[in-house]
């Protein structure tokens, strides 16, 4: 069945406290899922909990939360709370982030990626079904503790390259990615099938984030800008955008080019986004969905459209 969902963006330019707005318009407006994530405003499980003292019924989906700044038990604990607290449907979304925040932000490891990812998985299934953890993997130890109440609950995992894909076929429930265009979900879409079948398991559902703005003047543009610029950088994303003809872009990022003086034009922003009318989002949004995905996360845009209530309204499903 496929699922048209909310993400709670993270913009530069906007007070932190509108994510909780845009959540309640993703409720009002028929909307069945929402993603939180986090960046440098909330922790997402502290905004997760507030969501949920806020709307009633709207499913919750935390991350992707990078797995080298939080222990299994920590990212249990975490989102077990939300889920008691809230009442209501949880999901967990785990990444690999970027080695500026695992390493630079919290000085922590952040190689070896996608055994990390799979040594963590399992660990925090052990977690969420109530069982003694008790792991000794070569990137993940730890032992004796034991939720006090079983919450098993979806796991997700973000995939971008070819190890980390292999892994989130072999071990998640789902796949998500983010800032990509519908011809990467499909190739992904194959990639995860095949490699779930080798496993011999059902394929996992796969997500895909996608920013949205309706008729966006200049503010909105350049919201949308400044928010890509943040992505050039990091591995993977960095090789998808130069596949996309962008890979001038993507080396002045890389040799320090300050993100303010990065001139990204409107045709990157398009080519991994849904920008336009009414009617051209929602056949970019069909595109999504003819490509593979089974849940397309609408990233509102709210530069001039506060807490998406514009977009949201003539998008509800």
């Amino acid at each position: 069945m496929s699922v048209l969902g909310v993400v709670t963006p993270f913009w530069l330019d906007r007070p932190a406290g509108e994510a909780v707005e845009i959540a309640v318009e993703a409720e009002r407006n028929g909307f069945g899922e929402l993603w939180i994530g986090e960046m440098a405003t909330f922790d997402a499980f502290s905004l997760a909990t507030a969501v949920g003292l806020r709307t009633e019924r709207i499913g919750l989906r935390l991350g992707p939360l990078p797995i080298g700044v939080r222990t299994p038990v920590a990212l249990g604990l975490g989102v077990a709370s939300v889920a008691t607290l809230a009442r209501r449907p949880v999901g967990l979304a785990l990444g690999g982030s970027s080695p500026a925040i695992v390493s630079g932000w919290h000085d922590r490891p952040w190689d070896h990626a996608a055994a990390r990812m799979r040594e963590t998985v399992a660990a925090v299934r052990t977690v969420l079904d109530g069982q003694r953890l008790a792991v000794h993997g070569k990137h993940v130890r730890s032992k004796g503790f034991r939720l006090r109440e079983a919450v098993p609950l979806p796991i997700t995992v973000a995939a971008f390259g070819p190890a980390m894909t292999r892994v989130a076929a072999e071990v998640a429930d789902e796949v998500v990615l983010n800032l990509v265009p519908p011809a990467h979900v499909s190739r992904v879409r194959k990639e995860i099938d095949g490699q779930a079948a080798e496993a011999g398991r059902t394929p996992p559902r796969l997500a895909v984030w996608v920013p949205v703005a309706l008729e966006p003047g200049a503010a909105t543009q350049r919201q949308l800008a400044a928010q890509v610029t943040v992505y050039l950088s990091p591995p993977g994303y960095g090789e998808m955008f130069a596949e996309l003809g962008y890979g001038d872009l993507v080396a002045a990022a890389r040799s320090g080019t300050p993100r303010a003086s990065l001139a990204v034009p409107p045709s990157l922003v398009g080519d991994v986004g849904a920008i336009g009318s009414a009617a051209r989002i929602r056949s970019r949004i069909a595109e999504y969905f003819a490509a593979g995905a089974d849940h397309v996360g609408l990233i509102p845009a709210t530069a001039e459209d506060r807490g998406g209530r514009t977009l949201l309204r003539e998008l509800a499903p």
